[in-house]
């Protein structure tokens, strides 16, 4: 099965062009011309990757992607857009963005910015809905049959990789996890481990849970070792002391 991408772009040239070079390597393309309906469109069709322009009519990608993410919808998306300053990259990207091309640009390159997210997202098989008593640390409950967060009876927006991430470390708490096995139990596939590949989910996953994410408490990072997770951690008290014998 072909990975599908679904083009959300105003500009009709540009949706034929890229329809076309992504039909000739072997993906499945279907368009969109504005960003209004998409949480609709998405609804029906779930392609691999979206591919969203900024500056449209009636919604534009910032607005679009906004409502995706504060609905919990974790599908990737890659911004392609004429606005290329520093700035406009930061915003695209702190909003949930998964990578960020400027126009005019090769389709080549976003060919390999596609391959790029796919392989970094890879199929995150912890995720998977199981019957499961809720696990409660902190303040927050995390519901392994519906693969949702709460902290204090609200629900917390997790995207699919987040939640799996999390699950490894709620299965083996105060246990250090060297970064090459929490890649392999995320992955459990062929992507290959690469030394920074693990820095953005755990980024944003202390983004959630923590208080002060460059301070952490529940995932906590020895150094030289790996990350553990440690689940009654004072905010306030000292780091988790990992066992070195």
């Amino acid at each position: 099965m072909n990975p599908q991408v679904l083009i959300v772009d105003d500009d009709p040239v540009v949706r034929d062009l890229l329809c076309r070079f992504l039909q000739s390597n072997g993906y499945d393309a279907s368009v969109l011309h504005d960003g209004t309906h998409l949480q609709r469109r998405l609804e029906r069709e779930r392609p691999s990757v979206v591919v969203l322009d900024i500056m449209m009519p009636n919604t534009d990608g910032l607005r679009a992607l906004t409502a995706l993410r504060a609905a919990g919808d974790d599908i990737p998306v890659i911004f392609v857009t004429a606005r290329g300053t520093v700035a406009d990259r930061i915003i695209g990207l702190s909003l949930g963005a998964d990578d960020y091309l400027t126009k005019p640009f090769d389709p080549r390159e976003l060919l390999a910015r596609i391959q790029t997210v796919l392989r970094r997202r890879g199929p995150a098989t912890t995720s998977a809905p199981e019957p499961r008593k809720r696990y409660r640390f902190g303040t927050f409950e995390l519901d392994f049959a519906t693969r949702t967060l709460s902290r204090d009876d609200t629900r917390v927006t997790l995207r699919d990789s987040e939640f799996a991430l999390l699950k490894i470390f709620v299965n083996n708490p105060y246990k250090v996890l060297s970064r090459v096995l929490i890649h392999d139990l995320v992955h459990r596939d062929d992507l290959p481990f690469r030394d920074r590949s693990l820095d953005v989910p755990i980024w944003r996953l202390r983004r959630v849970i923590e208080n002060d994410p460059s301070n952490p408490c529940y995932v906590q990072t020895v150094r030289g070792k790996g990350y553990v997770f440690v689940p009654d951690a004072d905010p306030n008290g000292a780091p988790f002391a990992a066992d070195t014998a």
